[in-house]
């Protein structure tokens, strides 16, 4: 699992929780569940105000999978690629419908069984791009729902902050109750601004990139399923889908083979 965005989520709260301790302020006074609730559920609400349940549902889906992410490197995929070429070319596109059954990854395995069953090469491609491209808008909703929760919060934060001195302008009759109230007051805009910037937007941008890295791996088994099905030299094969890769697995490849 990558743990980039738990770590970086984590880090920068203790960040701001060891600050306060260190300039003398107590870690609980930054915990007004008043204030948070209003945040959370204000942003989370006019986020869903913007978009369907659907869309509210696969969001919460995809901060669970922000979070607990497995990397699959399309490099990971380069040789069995070449090895289904090389076995298309030796013994013939139809006896790929067995081995088929071993590959794990679904997309690939989709491609192949179109391949063995006769699909034409520019139907097969338009079929898997058109299956590439529903993933992407799939997945830009999803990161959308977190940027614009972003956009939210901190406005959010300051309807709470603005409640808060409220109570304080109903309390000036009482001045010693004036710091407690004005400190709550302001609670809220740090909650805002703060889960706009350390939780909110770092989750949208993740799924963003996981999109990215998840649609560099589907573009690559395109390619390598049209080389296959052409009878593409394995070796041809490998060097086409090697120079599709990010620099790094492209150096972990070469260093491989």
């Amino acid at each position: 699992m990558d743990k980039a965005t738990l770590f970086g989520i984590v880090g920068a709260l203790g960040f701001v929780v060891g600050a306060n301790v260190m300039e003398g302020g107590s870690p609980m006074a930054l915990f007004k569940i008043p204030a948070i609730l209003l945040v959370i559920g204000g942003t989370f609400g006019a986020a869903m105000a913007g978009g369907t349940m659907a869309d509210f549902k696969g969001a919460i889906a995809g901060a669970k999978r922000a979070l607990t992410w497995k990397g699959q490197p399309a490099g990971e995929l380069v040789p069995i690629v070449v090895e289904l070429a090389g076995k298309a070319r030796r013994e013939g596109l139809l006896t790929l419908e067995d081995a088929v059954g071993n590959v794990d990854d679904d997309f690939l395995k989709r491609g192949i069984s179109l391949a063995v069953d006769g699909t034409d090469p520019e139907e097969l491609r338009e079929i898997m791009e058109c299956e590439l491209m529903a993933k992407k808008a799939a997945d830009k909703h999803v990161a959308k729902f977190w940027g614009d929760a972003g956009g939210y919060a901190p406005t959010i934060g300051i309807i709470g902050t603005v409640m808060g001195l409220v109570h304080v302008l109903e309390n000036l009759s009482q001045p010693d109750k004036l710091g407690e109230l004005i400190s709550a007051a302001f609670i809220a805009t740090l909650w805002g601004v703060m889960t706009a910037n350390v939780i909110f937007l770092p989750i949208g941008n993740r799924l963003g990139r996981l999109s990215q890295i998840e649609a560099a791996r589907m573009e690559l088994v395109i390619e390598g399923v049209l080389a296959v099905q052409a009878g593409a030299n394995p070796r041809a094969v490998q060097q086409r889908l090697t120079s599709l890769l990010p620099a790094d697995e492209r150096d972990a490849e070469a260093k491989a083979a």
